[in-house]
């Protein structure tokens, strides 16, 4: 699976956003998968939707689900 995490700025802290990840994985029935950021890298910039502002404000972070999120 291949999805960003988008968290606030002011979070920094790895683990917290793995755990996001950690959650998401969850969710989708495939808890326990490795996460990394190995393949990480800064892509783009755009103005957050009113959905991504929702989710941050309600849970922390929003994933954007990129390949095999099914």
């Amino acid at each position: 699976m291949h999805f960003d995490i988008l968290v606030p700025l002011e979070i920094k802290d790895k683990e917290v956003i793995y755990n996001y990840g950690k959650q998401y994985l969850q969710e989708k029935n495939q808890y326990g998968q490795p996460i990394s950021s190995q393949e990480c890298k800064f892509c783009h910039v755009e103005q957050a939707t009113a959905a991504i502002e929702k989710s941050i404000m309600e849970k922390g972070y929003y994933i954007i689900e990129m390949q095999g999120c099914e």
